[in-house]
């Protein structure tokens, strides 16, 4: 069992869909697949997910499975050339009414909105801000503009405005259909593109638990933060999702780039202090796609995500796209660890002033507090919701979390809680026979050993959701 706390996602594509390179990725660290909606078919992802399923069996390992929907298409459309040299100084029209392909003077749209969107001195940044246009005047369908910024110009890049303020909803038609796919493989994590508010997630809530319903299935809804809008907003975002993803590519295009830094650590402490998960992601690692090894500021990037407590980091074209898909893992899980070495752990000022209104939290803090003063081997948490570990996994603390469950969609969930580690284990209905078995369990897998103290928390009656209720800490016999 890998000792790493942070864990890693990477994005499933053509670089890594033979079934051996995957299960390879998977044993040297790939903790989520992340299944790209952007690209493919419904059934390229349905074949997809079996074999993320059929590769993490072969390599002993659950992961879990996130399905990111595309989002909003806010791009430009086609030129006939396939691409323009746009100079600075130039006229350039984007036209929603523009059917033939584009050329120097002007491209349609696939955001037929945008005309509706802008007015005269806006910014519009094109291909994640590589291209910047100022906007003169807004008339019917056309948007003309002056260049400010120039460069090279290709089909269907995407548009962003500075500042934010592009009305395009969260979800689309198409979305809606990609969610009925991605329950179909029961897909445990559903990252959402471009939300603005809490009701674009309750939206999307519905929608999944709806599509999900026959297979009684629940997946967990990840807000992809990327909007300037979102910002402010963060904490409602928050408490409508069961986590965030630090999506640092649009966003730095619509606040900068100077604000990302500080923004990545405001949402991984608010993340924590609700109880959420947080995904850091975007060019990562992105020198990895055509080098064999990363820069020395991409090694500080990851790191300084593994310090600001961020539950995972994540790989996207490096892995679906890249040259070296095993090796980004590989160097990424070395990163992470050697960050993790470097933590400071303040269990005790973590509980100074906090109160807890529930029992199962109250016993989750508990048994962190307890192990941590007498530098317990392990803290076993048995659950059925996975609620307890969670909880767990928000305080640092370098004991490994083992979290004990008997369902397989609650490990799955698990993969992605940081420091914790999920396994699958039919808990018997009697408290002292689980109890028994788990350390069995721990033994078994080398865990613990004769003499070694772990503590262990469960709920009577068995079984109970919520019910955690009951703290023990136990020497190996």
């Amino acid at each position: 069992m890998p000792r790493r706390a942070t864990k890693i996602v990477a994005t499933l594509g053509p670089a890594s869909s033979d079934p051996a390179l995957l299960e390879a990725m998977i044993r040297a660290g790939v903790n989520v697949v992340r299944l790209n909606f952007s690209h493919g078919k419904a059934q390229d992802h349905i074949d997809r997910a079996r074999l993320v399923r059929e590769a993490s069996q072969r390599a002993g390992r659950e992961v879990a499975i996130m399905a990111d929907l595309q989002g909003p298409k806010i791009r430009v459309g086609k030129f006939a050339e396939g691409k323009v040299m746009l100079e600075p100084g130039a006229k350039f029209v984007l036209d929603a009414s523009r059917a033939e392909p584009g050329d120097l003077t002007g491209v349609g749209l696939d955001y037929k909105e945008l005309p509706r969107d802008v007015k005269a001195g806006d910014m519009l940044l094109l291909n994640d801000g590589l291209i910047v246009l100022t906007v003169d005047a807004v008339r019917g369908e056309q948007v003309h503009t002056t260049v400010k910024l120039g460069g090279e110009l290709s089909n269907n890049k995407g548009i962003n405005k500075q500042g934010g303020g592009l009305t395009a909803p969260a979800l689309t038609a198409k979305d809606m259909e990609d969610i009925k796919t991605a329950m179909s493989f029961q897909a445990d994590y559903v990252a959402v593109s471009f939300p603005k508010n809490a009701t674009d997630m309750a939206m999307a809530r519905q929608l999944c638990n709806v599509a999900a319903e026959q297979y009684g299935h629940r997946p967990g809804l990840i807000a992809k933060i990327e909007r300037a809008e979102a910002i402010p907003l963060l904490e409602e975002i928050l408490k409508a999702s069961d986590g965030i993803m630090v999506a640092r590519g649009d966003l730095a295009v619509e606040v900068g780039n100077a604000a990302v830094p500080a923004l990545q650590k405001r949402m991984i402490k608010l993340a924590h202090v609700h109880d959420k998960v947080v995904i850091t992601a975007t060019q990562m690692m992105e020198s990895m796609i055509t080098n064999p090894v990363p820069t020395r500021a991409e090694v500080s990037d990851v790191a300084n995500a593994v310090l600001d407590g961020t539950d995972a980091v994540m790989l996207s074209a490096e892995t679906a796209a890249g040259k070296y898909p095993l090796e980004t893992v590989q160097e990424m899980a070395k990163i992470c660890e050697a960050a993790e070495g470097a933590e400071h752990v303040e269990i005790d000022a973590d509980f100074t002033g906090q109160t807890f209104s529930r029992i199962d939290q109250a016993i989750a803090m508990g048994a962190l507090f307890t192990a941590h003063h007498l530098d317990a081997k392990a803290i076993v948490a048995l659950t059925d919701s996975g609620s307890t570990p969670l909880w767990m996994s928000r305080h640092r603390i370098r004991i490994p979390i083992y979290a004990l469950t008997p369902k397989l969609a609650t490990q799955r969930k698990m993969a992605i809680f940081r420091n914790v580690r999920p396994l699958l284990m039919d808990t018997s209905a009697d408290r002292d026979t689980a109890l028994s078995q788990a350390e069995r369990h721990l033994k078994a897998r080398g865990i613990v050993q004769t003499g070694d103290v772990y503590a262990i928390t469960c709920g009577e009656p068995m079984g109970a959701p919520g019910g955690t209720n009951m703290l023990k800490v136990c020497r190996v016999g």
